[in-house]
């Protein structure tokens, strides 16, 4: 995964404030949705000091959620899988910020282009702005740190 996308994203979403926690409950330097994070936990089997296993509480989850290395380490993964679910980053990031049953329903409608060439028209303004501001700060990253 690139870390220039990663440090977009966290940007974006905390401004990287590791205990940030949004008005919807997301959580964390990727603000990661307690559900996204169980369903991360057990479907890839991750596992480590905080999560012994794939199964954890309500409690559990919000906890860990706001440790900086595991909200990455979900966050990553998620955004990992929905790059390899829409072949496109934009696509990607359009489902991580406003859901993957909109990305689906507006690519079956007609609204996207299933290879996100036509991103710009995502009916969602926050949700368009969102990712505008994702690739432009991740052009700036990679500009900056690329061969540094």
């Amino acid at each position: 995964m690139d870390k220039f996308l990663i440090y977009a994203i966290i940007k974006a979403e905390s401004n990287f404030d590791e205990t940030a926690v949004s008005s919807k409950e997301a959580k964390g330097l990727m603000q990661l949705m307690d559900n996204t994070a169980k369903y991360i936990i057990k479907t890839e089997n991750i596992t480590n000091s905080y999560t012994e296993e794939s199964s954890i509480d309500s409690n559990k989850i919000s906890e860990i959620l706001l440790k900086p290395d595991i909200n990455i380490k979900l966050g990553t993964k998620y955004i990992s899988i929905l790059i390899n679910k829409y072949k496109s980053i934009e696509l990607a990031l359009v489902a991580y910020n406003a859901g993957s049953g909109n990305v689906d329903n507006w690519i079956e409608k007609g609204i996207l282009k299933d290879d996100g060439a036509n991103i710009e028209e995502v009916p969602y303004k926050e949700t368009n702005n969102y990712v505008r501001k994702i690739l432009r700060d991740y052009e700036i990253y990679k500009d900056l740190y690329e061969n540094n």
